[in-house]
């Protein structure tokens, strides 16, 4: 990758964009504070402390959020009584949530510029990363621990993201930038996660779906203009998948589906309820990028 960061402006996109050469990244030193897994109750120079209270947490957002596009290129678009297992429904529920520009089942007014006009920072960028990581550490080590039996369902899907975080947080460290700390909004996003794990595991099936499908559709969009306007059109592992990503996807559709076959139609309608609640605290995040 190239040493030089600069701003490059463009609004052309192709997912199946090639860089012309990727830096290979350099291990990670076992005991660097910065790149150890963080974990939702750690924070800021290894003190720990308990997760900020929930009670009221979505009165807060108050500011206008962008959201991800959720699955915005994952599927096309079906009726409803020809929906192909609960993915279906979640999928619906989501785009619903998006704008008329984002998504044609869009319902929502835009509260912001879209993609193509935004002005991302350096250091916003990589707030936005640190945060995801954290996000996606917290999403691994859930169904690594399986509190609840449907979550060893999810291991090793191939949509992980932790591990190619790792690898860009480096990168960037390599280049001489400081990595930030996680910020309030990705420590508040990991605690709501455990806790809903462990209390509510439809409300969680909801976010883990969503964070995983949204950045495989409208977050690759969102990663290719970044990268054309501030790393010189490199591409980062945060966007990079081992295999065949529809493949990938599919397989993971499938578990949603036999996971939520088991649930009844109250448990359904609750696991779809938490769809805004996602949105809003991945917005927080994906704000980030504009700070």
């Amino acid at each position: 990758m190239a040493s030089t960061l600069h701003i490059s402006q463009s609004h052309a996109f192709s997912p199946t964009a090639a860089v012309a050469h990727v830096k290979p990244f350099v291990s990670l030193p076992p005991r660097n504070p910065i790149f150890q897994s963080w974990h939702p109750l750690r924070h800021r120079r290894g003190r720990v402390s308990e997760c900020p209270p929930h009670r009221g947490l979505f009165l807060r957002f108050r500011t206008p959020f962008v959201v991800f596009a959720a699955t915005m290129a994952e599927m096309p678009k079906k009726d409803r009584s020809s929906a192909k297992g609960f993915v279906e429904e979640m999928r619906a529920v989501a785009m619903k949530l998006h704008t008329r520009d984002q998504a044609k089942e869009g319902e929502k007014e835009p509260d912001s510029p879209p993609v193509v006009k935004w002005e991302p920072s350096l250091q916003g960028y990589l707030r936005f990363l640190v945060d995801s990581k954290l996000v996606y550490d917290t999403l691994e080590t859930i169904v690594h621990k399986a509190s609840h039996p449907w979550y060893a369902e999810f291991r090793d899907t191939g949509l992980e993201r932790s591990e190619k975080l790792t690898k860009d947080l480096e990168w960037f460290k390599e280049q001489g930038h400081v990595i930030p700390e996680p910020s309030s909004s990705g420590i508040s996003y990991a605690c709501y996660l455990e806790e809903l794990s462990e209390k509510d595991p439809q409300a969680f099936i909801c976010h883990f779906y969503n964070v995983y499908f949204a950045h495989t559709a409208g977050g690759r969009i969102i990663g290719k203009k970044v990268a054309e306007k501030i790393l010189n059109n490199e591409e980062l592992e945060f966007y990079k998948w081992d295999g065949d990503l529809s493949q990938l996807l599919q397989n993971v559709r499938e578990k949603l589906n036999q996971v939520a076959s088991s649930w009844s139609t109250e448990e359904k309608n609750h696991c779809l309820e938490e769809t805004e609640k996602s949105f809003k605290f991945s917005g927080e995040i994906l704000r980030l990028i504009l700070s």
